[in-house]
């Protein structure tokens, strides 16, 4: 059986504290502040705010890249869209003097690992991770002493402070075969859970130790109303993150990353697909395949809009043209944890060719 400990607490940011040492000590990212988009400043808006950012753009010799789960007018403006491994891979080959980072926090952080002689900015601050913020590093770090034997595989939805804790850094659409290179080594996986458990079936182990973190977009899918949208659609593909709870994987046609789900639904002749994942995907897959029916999975809760990610929609385009014009919010990262923190997410590019 596969060993589990009680869920930690959250934090608004990656925290530290005295006791946890140098590293963890002096983790924290210094980051500088930025003015909101309302008030005065949304005053100084230009009216063909796209056409300003692709000025600013060129001036700053700047390159954004953006996640799949931004709102779509970000991704159109976006010189690469990605999943997490390839907005990676393209943050180091990048030449570009200013990287401006649209997704969430510690996606910025790694693209400032990478990349520390670069300026890396981000168009709003607080758009965080509920993964990241669930796995303090100081707790993290208390947590791993019970397993010194044991190689540290960290999911890249962290800080940078915990992927400075860990031995190779993973992704979604490489965590099998990551954990599968390892061999029969102990192996701690955090933070999410539900990955680590169905990597931990990939990979034909049950013995993977996990950390309790979930993504607060993906446990909130309703496994009865998926049913009944396939009962409706018996047509319908179920395709899922593998983020999801293991009551929605166990119905899905298909399991994958971010692009995995995008090249499945591009390539299967199925015409119809229930999306078990977080629902700004739905804007590249309907570009990509503009002749099939995608229906985002419905979360449990009516109210809400639950299947969209909180912190990926405080980005907005308006906070995307104000963090080029003023080169802020900047995101550093100390050069003792970035240090610490490359060499685990080299070994994960390295292992992903």
């Amino acid at each position: 059986m596969e060993k589990t400990l009680p869920k930690a607490g959250s934090a608004s940011r990656p925290a530290t504290d005295s006791n946890l040492g140098q590293l963890a000590g002096s983790a924290l990212p210094t980051i500088s502040s930025r003015a909101s988009a309302s008030g005065s400043v949304a005053n100084e808006l230009p009216d063909d705010l796209e056409g300003a950012i692709v000025d600013l753009k060129k001036e700053r010799n700047a390159v954004i890249l953006a996640h799949y789960y931004q709102e779509s007018e970000i991704q159109d403006l976006a010189d690469f869209v990605g999943d997490s491994l390839q907005l990676s891979q393209a943050a180091r080959e990048t030449e570009a003097d200013v990287i401006c980072f649209a997704g969430v926090h510690f996606m910025a952080e790694t693209a400032k690992i990478l990349n520390p002689t670069r300026k890396v900015i981000v168009p709003d601050l607080d758009a965080g991770c509920s993964l990241a913020d669930g796995c303090p590093a100081p707790v993290f770090a208390r947590w791993l002493e019970k397993y010194p034997d044991h190689t540290v595989v960290s999911y890249i939805n962290c800080s940078a402070e915990v992927k400075a804790l860990s031995d190779v850094i993973c992704t979604s659409s490489n965590a099998a075969k990551i954990v599968q290179a390892l061999g029969d080594r102990k192996i701690v996986f955090a933070p999410d859970k539900h990955l680590g458990r169905y990597v931990s079936k990939q990979a034909g182990r049950d013995d993977i130790v996990l950390w309790q973190g979930t993504c607060v977009v993906h446990e909130t899918f309703s496994e009865k109303k998926i049913l009944a949208l396939k009962v409706k659609h018996p047509g319908a593909e179920i395709v899922a993150h593998p983020e999801c709870e293991e009551s929605v994987l166990r119905h899905a046609d298909h399991i994958a990353s971010t692009s995995g789900l995008i090249k499945y639904v591009t390539e299967s002749d199925a015409k119809t697909f229930i999306i078990a994942t977080e629902a700004g995907i739905l804007h590249k897959m309907q570009k990509q395949a503009p002749d099939k029916e995608l229906i985002p999975a419905p979360p449990e809760d009516d109210t809400c809009n639950c299947n969209m990610c909180p912190f990926m929609r405080l980005n907005t385009v308006e906070k995307l043209y104000l963090s080029l014009r003023d080169l802020k919010p900047e995101v550093d990262v100390s050069e003792p944890v970035r240090i610490r923190a490359l060499r685990p997410i080299e070994r994960m590019l390295e292992m992903s060719v």
